[in-house]
């Protein structure tokens, strides 16, 4: 079986897959569903998540609990994300298209290592910064073959805030996640962020419930963002960041655009174009160029 790095790679990388194709499906929720908001969304997504996972790390022996001196770190945790960042994040989505919010998450490493090196003073090396620069270049030309950059400016706003919230995310998360299991800490930020989102869900749009289809397509693609989106695709973040470091495991986000976009061409979302082929390419080379790691750095 796989171990060590190759193991850390496949799931960050199922991670980004993920990640890449829940704006998708977060998008053609909001086409399909004329009632959806964002809040039942995201609580719904949380609620599966939880449901799923507590009983089976309960049942495995597994759920560690929370040790008291840990407890503000994992109410942070959850307050960044899930809770502020998917507010963020799929507002933004409902306000543009799936790809392009994409991409702009995508730029998420592009801070990360700046903030890991301003709080924690971690040495940033030539090779991450050149991945990131190359990677950044590949998303542009991904956008010229798209819809460039265009989108709701108030949709941008909110995805730029979840960006923001992602890197003090990852600076929480390196306090922790020597001394979780990476499931452990995925499955509370859930069940943290579900607490927080039941009251404003209910609140905000309770009256909404009743009027949604639940047709089997609307839960299939609601399973699938609780269970692959905000379970395996976080544990497997987070297992990246205990073994690789942030700055390292970040990177692996600029290939999101990559599997939306892939994602989007398959349902017809977006349109085919060598550019994108190119961006695409460029992207990859630019996430394995950042892996390499030499003995000094900057």
């Amino acid at each position: 079986m796989f171990k060590g790095k190759t193991l850390t790679y496949i799931l960050l990388v199922l991670s980004t897959i993920f990640w890449g194709v829940s704006f998708i499906m977060t998008k053609e929720l909001f086409i399909t569903e004329q009632h959806m908001s964002v809040t039942i969304l995201i609580t719904i997504r949380l609620a599966i998540a939880s449901l799923v996972m507590v009983p089976a790390l309960a049942l495995t022996r597994k759920l560690q609990r929370i040790r008291k001196e840990d407890i503000k770190w994992f109410l942070l945790l959850a307050l960044c994300e899930p809770f502020i960042y998917h507010l963020c994040e799929t507002s933004g989505v409902q306000l543009v298209s799936g790809s392009l919010a994409s991409v702009v998450i995508a730029t998420i490493p592009l801070f990360v290592p700046f903030g890991m090196w301003i709080a924690y003073r971690e040495r940033i090396s030539l090779p991450l910064i050149i991945g990131v620069v190359l990677s950044l270049a590949g998303i542009a030309v991904m956008l010229i073959g798209g819809e460039g950059l265009t989108g709701n400016l108030q949709g941008l706003l909110f995805l730029s805030g979840a960006v923001v919230i992602a890197v003090v995310y990852t600076l929480f998360l390196v306090k922790i996640v020597k001394r979780y299991h990476p499931l452990v800490i995925t499955t509370w930020q859930n069940v943290i962020g579900l607490i927080y989102f039941l009251p404003l869900m209910f609140a905000l749009d309770g009256t909404a419930l009743p009027l949604l289809s639940w047709s089997p397509k609307m839960l299939l693609m609601l399973l699938g963002l609780g269970l692959f989106c905000s379970t395996l695709a976080y544990a497997g973040y987070n297992y990246g960041v205990r073994n690789l470091g942030a700055s390292q495991a970040c990177i692996f986000n600029n290939a999101i655009p990559v599997f939306s976009l892939l994602a989007a061409l398959a349902i017809g979302q977006e349109t085919f174009s060598w550019t994108h082929l190119l961006g695409m390419v460029i992207v990859i080379s630019g996430v394995a160029i950042s892996q390499y790691k030499p003995k000094n750095s900057l």
